[in-house]
């Protein structure tokens, strides 16, 4: 297993801002239709997948406790229950330009890590873009390294979603877990990583058909 891809903190930084202006620009010429097409995420609209990404450099604690409480403890229900709250309240306009006005912010969700945001905003990225049937590209280093962040990461599910199965990237020769080969490019494996069906579109090996029946 060779040494996963990592990107300095100033890095880690710039690509956050870069991102977020990358999607923006993505997003911003979107007819009515399209912002209301259905994402990768079940629960989520592409207007409601913007709105979710305007959420953590806004968020203050007080905001977070009242949520919290309203979700009951569920930490997905209530990041469900804050972009559907944005996504009415705010014109699909006025979310791009949120998007880009939060991008030189390093606020994030309180617990979460710098590659967190980044993360988000790259796999996000692609909930958004694939059922619009458009391609959106990120950095290779960068999508790299958040596959290498979201695999191992307890707390996203990764290893419980990934056991048996060796991530091996076709792109930086990078391989992660033992069991069942499932190869391809970093931006494929990233989504399988984070849950997504979508993403074996692009992959192949017997990790595939392993994955398959997992994800559903």
């Amino acid at each position: 297993m060779s040494t996963p891809p990592v990107l300095p903190r100033p890095a880690v930084d710039a690509a956050v801002s870069a991102e977020r202006h990358r999607l923006a620009d993505f997003v911003a010429d979107l007819t009515e239709e399209q912002w209301a097409t259905p994402s990768l995420c079940a629960a989520w609209t592409v207007r409601d997948v913007i709105a979710h990404l305007t959420v953590t450099t806004r968020l203050t604690v007080p905001r977070l406790l009242w949520a919290a409480v309203r979700a009951r403890g569920s930490f997905d229900r209530m990041e469900v229950d804050l972009a559907a709250q944005r996504a009415e309240a705010y014109s699909p306009a006025e979310l791009v330009a949120q998007l880009r006005q939060s991008a030189a912010s390093t606020r994030r969700f309180p617990g979460s890590t710098p590659m967190d945001p980044l993360m988000d905003l790259v796999v996000h990225g692609q909930d958004i873009a694939r059922p619009l049937g458009r391609r959106l590209v990120s950095p290779p280093d960068v999508v790299a390294a958040c596959l290498a962040y979201v695999a191992p990461n307890r707390f996203m599910g990764g290893p419980q979603r990934l056991a048996g199965v060796q991530l091996v990237s076709t792109d930086t020769g990078w391989a992660h877990g033992d069991g069942a080969a499932l190869r391809g490019p970093d931006i494929d494996l990233l989504l399988v990583a984070a849950g997504r069906r979508a993403g074996l579109d692009g992959l192949e090996g017997p990790g595939a058909a392993v994955l398959a029946a997992r994800l559903g």
